[in-house]
């Protein structure tokens, strides 16, 4: 079964992929030997929780094509409408 394009692959259209580096299949990543990530989580991450939903893929496609048009990402649009909510309901905004 192959995977839907992703949004990801419209911002470096122009730029090639980097090809795969020729792993077996059956040798552990890195970061399972470690026991944990080869890379740090980013400083934008810090402090933060994932929240995450399913939607229709009409609603997927409007909001990355809301945020791509206005420059923004999607996890911006996402704490505005939360905001949002919680204003509506008498409730503090607290996202950023």
């Amino acid at each position: 079964m192959s995977r839907k394009p992703s949004f990801a692959n419209l911002r470096g259209a122009a730029a090639p992929a980097a090809p795969a580096a020729a792993v077996s299949p059956l040798a552990a990543p890195p970061e399972a030997e470690q026991g944990r990530a080869a890379t740090p989580r980013p400083a934008s991450r810090e402090g933060r929780k994932q929240i995450a939903g399913f939607f229709s893929p009409e609603m997927s496609l409007a909001m990355h094509m809301l945020a791509r048009r206005q420059g923004r990402s999607l996890q911006a649009l996402m704490a505005e409408a939360f905001n949002d909510v919680l204003r509506k309901h008498g409730e503090s905004p607290l996202g950023d």
